[in-house]
C-alpha cells in the first residue's frame, strides 16, 4: 500500500495562488516540485465529516484512474496535513509551475466572438462549435480531447465538467498553446456519499441503479436539459463517439483498478467496496458490448 504523505512537513511556497470554491488550497514543495495541496471544503453545511471529507478521496480516485485508462491527467497523492487538527489532504502537481499559463475553456469561448453565448455555457452545440471556431489548437485533436474527456468523465460519474475546469496551457514567451492535463476531478465517484449511502448502494441495487441511470448527469446539455450519460453513450456508440470509445473503452482493466483502489491509503474497507462496485456498475451500464 503506498504511504501517505506528510504534507505538513513540506516547504510551504508563498505567493503562489489558487482559485476554485470547493476548499482551501495551498501550494508546497515535495519531492523536488510545486504540488497545490487541496484542504475538503467546510463541513458546515455537510450532513457528516466523510460527506466532505470524500472530495479529497475522490479527487485522488478519480485522477488517478483517469490516468491509467489513458486521459492525460494531472498527477496527485494522498496525504495529511496538521494545522491544529489533522486533515487527510489531495496533493496535485502543479502542471503550472514550469511558467505554463492556464487558459480555462470558458476564457477560450469568449474570445470567439461569433459565439451565441458566454464563456460559461455548456450548451453541447455551442461548446463543438467553439471548438472549431478557436484558434489555440488543432480543432480536430481538441474535439477528440474533449470526447475522450467526456467518455472517461461518464465512467467515473463526474457531475461537474464545466468550461471553467478543462483548457489550455500557453507559453508566455512564444504563445504557443497546447491541451492542458483534465483536472478537477472532485465531483466523481459521488464525492457526498456518507456511510449509509455508501452501504445503500452496494446493499440494494435500485439504490445503485439509480446512481448510475439517474444522476449524475453530465454538466453539458442539450436544449437546456442536462445529458444523461448512459443513454448519450447508447445513442451515439457508433458516431461520434465511436473513436474515443475505441481509445478509452480497451484501457479500462476493473482487476488493476481495484489493485489500486486497494492500495490506496487512509481509506476504509467500505469506501474501498464502494467505489469497486461502483465503477464495476457503471462500467457495464455505459461500456457493455461497446468494445470487448
Amino acid at each position: 500500500m503506498t504511504e501517505p504523505v506528510d504534507f505538513s512537513a513540506c516547504e510551504r511556497l508563498p505567493g503562489r495562488a489558487y482559485n476554485g470554491a470547493n476548499g482551501k488550497k495551498i501550494a508546497v514543495r515535495y519531492d523536488g516540485a510545486v504540488w497545490l495541496v487541496k484542504f475538503p471544503p467546510s463541513a458546515a453545511d455537510k450532513p457528516t465529516a466523510l460527506s466532505y471529507t470524500n472530495s479529497c478521496f475522490c479527487e485522488h480516485v478519480a485522477s488517478t484512474i483517469a490516468n491509467m485508462i489513458g486521459l492525460k491527467s494531472h498527477e496527485t497523492r494522498l496525504g495529511t496535513f496538521t494545522n491544529g487538527k489533522t486533515k487527510t489532504v489531495c496533493a496535485c502537481r502543479d502542471f503550472t509551475a514550469d511558467g505554463g499559463q492556464l487558459y480555462d475553456f470558458c476564457s477560450i469561448k469568449n474570445t470567439v466572438i461569433d459565439s451565441e453565448t458566454n464563456g460559461t455555457g455548456t450548451e453541447l452545440d455551442d461548446v463543438l462549435e467553439t471548438i472549431e471556431l478557436q484558434s489555440f489548437v488543432d480543432p480536430v485533436e481538441l474535439k477528440a480531447h474533449f470526447w475522450d474527456m467526456f467518455v472517461v468523465d461518464a465512467f467515473l460519474g463526474n457531475f461537474d465538467r464545466h468550461n471553467g475546469n478543462w483548457g489550455f496551457l500557453v507559453d508566455p514567451v512564444t504563445r504557443k498553446a497546447e491541451i492542458a492535463p483534465a483536472y478537477d476531478f472532485g465531483s466523481c465517484l459521488l464525492p457526498q456519499a456518507d456511510d449509509d449511502i455508501m452501504r445503500r448502494v452496494i446493499d440494494d441495487k435500485a439504490e445503485l441503479d439509480a446512481r448510475i441511470y439517474s444522476f449524475p448527469a453530465s454538466a453539458l446539455k442539450q436544449n437546456g436539459k442536462k445529458i444523461g450519460y448512459v443513454d448519450f453513450i447508447a445513442q451515439n456508440r457508433d458516431g461520434v463517439l465511436a473513436p474515443s470509445l475505441a481509445r478509452i473503452v480497451p484501457r479500462i482493466d476493473l482487476a488493476a483498478i481495484n489493485a489500486f483502489i486497494d492500495g490506496t491509503p487512509l481509506m476504509t474497507a467500505l469506501q474501498r467496496q464502494f467505489y469497486k462496485t461502483y465503477l464495476a456498475a457503471r462500467y457495464e451500464a455505459l461500456f457493455g458490448g461497446v468494445v470487448r
